[in-house]
């Protein structure tokens, strides 16, 4: 058993609080990108990307994510989220049978995670190791209250994904690709977007609306430190850190819509914006192109952003932000 750690509230309370968080979103919601009408729940979502922050921060944005998905046909649920304190260069499966959570126990599909394992390119975690990341155990809860009414039927297969190199996600999401295919099984990944403040390490600032293209980086105290290789600059008044970091976000979004995991780990590399969940988004993005779908007249489907927000709309430099998105695949 995989014991929470990071959640304690009481099954009743959550569960209310989540049912109302869900019961909120409206059935048909007008996407961020692309500017198109997303139905919630919709019959072939595929994927989600939620937030994995404390749901006083990201609740409302995550319910969207899990509003999208229309249980009925789902027997499987893939569960990606990076590591924030265990470094390590690959992905890594869950050791346990059953996942807790304050509103019911998900269990683990033995059989989907051994077959993984045969593969060679995956390794198993250590149950501590598994139990001190959050990024993961915040999307169970969700899970466990849109698959309420079938928790003895519908099982999860947690992926701790590591420090990945470009090649090693696009490996990865070929071998992932045959069972995005299968149209019983939902991918969840889990990421929050950009961490932005000194204790992130990471000021950028840019008055362009396509931030990559025109960058600098605001000075705090005395400096700033990793990946700020742009020049120093200073904030324009018509346009607040809030919505630099709105634009930055935006430009990500518009990467992934593309469904090109290239152009996301371009984006990357030109802005080194604190995406936390870059390395699952980019293994969903190489599961797509890989997929038996993609090669279908209609193409690969359709990635949309149906809500965002922010910890805290800054303008100030001395503060600090998180941002929160919920996508759907479908």
């Amino acid at each position: 058993m995989r014991d929470m750690k990071h959640l304690l509230n009481g099954k009743n309370s959550l569960s209310l609080q989540l049912t109302d968080w869900l019961e909120s979103v409206p059935s048909r919601v007008t996407a961020i990108k692309p500017e198109i009408e997303v139905s919630c729940p919709n019959p072939t979502t595929r994927a989600i990307i939620s937030p994995h922050a404390g749901y006083a921060y990201c609740g409302k944005t995550a319910a969207f994510a899990y509003k999208s998905v229309d249980t009925s046909k789902i027997k499987r649920v893939f569960l990606l989220g990076p590591s924030h304190h265990e470094y390590f260069e690959e992905c890594s499966l869950s050791s346990c049978d059953e996942w807790e959570t304050p509103v019911g126990n998900l269990i683990v599909d033995k059989e989907i995670v051994s077959e993984l394992r045969l593969s060679g390119d995956f390794v198993e975690l250590r149950k501590e190791v598994e139990e001190d990341e959050h990024s993961l155990e915040m999307q169970a809860p969700f899970l466990a209250q849109i698959f309420r009414d079938k928790l003895n039927s519908v099982k999860i297969v947690p992926i701790m994904v590591g420090n990945l190199t470009s090649l090693k996600e696009y490996s990865y999401g070929r071998i992932l690709s045959k069972y995005l295919d299968n149209p019983e099984n939902l991918f969840v990944i889990s990421s929050d977007f950009c961490h932005w403040g000194s204790r992130f390490d990471y000021t950028a600032y840019s008055i362009d609306s396509t931030p990559s293209q025109k960058m600098g980086y605001l000075q705090v105290k005395s400096g700033y430190s990793r990946g700020q290789k742009g020049s120093i600059t200073k904030v324009e008044p018509q346009v607040p850190i809030y919505q630099s970091i709105t634009n930055l976000d935006y430009e990500a979004f518009d990467a992934i819509c593309n469904l090109s995991h290239q152009q996301f780990d371009t984006y990357l590399k030109c802005t080194h914006n604190t995406i936390c969940g870059r390395h699952p988004i980019s293994i969903l993005l190489s599961a797509i192109e890989n997929s038996k779908d993609s090669k279908e007249p209609e193409g690969n489907g359709v990635l949309a952003f149906i809500d965002y927000s922010k910890s805290e709309n800054i303008i100030d430099p001395r503060e600090s932000s998180v941002s929160y998105a919920a996508g759907v695949f479908f």
